[in-house]
């Protein structure tokens, strides 16, 4: 199964608005993204509703943070962007009338929602700001991956 990757794809776009003060093109992201212009612009059509970005046409044109780095969470962005599926447990759904499958399904459901919760508030405490914060500290080579435990490769 593909893991849905739209999340983590808009705060690596949300990076590169934030380190250009100038407006960049749905083009420009869509090369750095290695995707359609049209997604981009899809996709930060939800963030210009929420007053994150916004958008200009013409020459000189392009999206840009209209948003204080530090006003925006990450949970915001999820909402903003349609609320993917944050973890991918399935049900299995072909025996609809069976009372054990009903169980299973209901526990999943319920700790699918617990944990979602749980990661929604957490998100809800980082922001753009931070992720920048984190980014310049990958430039200067002193970023270390909390998950990971240890230092990152260099990025871009």
């Amino acid at each position: 199964m593909k893991r849905d990757s739209k999340f983590s794809g808009i705060l690596h776009v949300l990076l590169h608005m934030a380190a250009n003060p100038e407006p960049v093109t749905s083009d420009v992201l869509s090369h750095i993204m290695q995707t359609n212009p049209v997604v981009i612009r899809r996709t930060l059509a939800g963030l210009r509703k929420k007053g994150y970005v916004s958008s200009e046409k013409g020459s000189g044109g392009g999206w840009k943070l209209t948003a204080e780095l530090s006003q925006i969470n990450l949970a915001g962005i999820w909402h903003a962007i349609g609320e993917s599926p944050l973890i991918a447990l399935n049900h299995r759904t072909e025996s609809p009338g069976c009372r054990v499958e009903t169980a299973v399904n209901c526990l999943i459901t319920d700790v699918c929602e617990e944990v979602q919760a749980l990661i929604l508030s957490r998100l809800e405490n980082i922001t753009l700001e931070q992720l920048v914060d984190n980014l310049q500290l990958l430039s200067a080579e002193r970023f270390i991956c909390p998950t990971l435990n240890k230092e990152r490769p260099d990025g871009e």
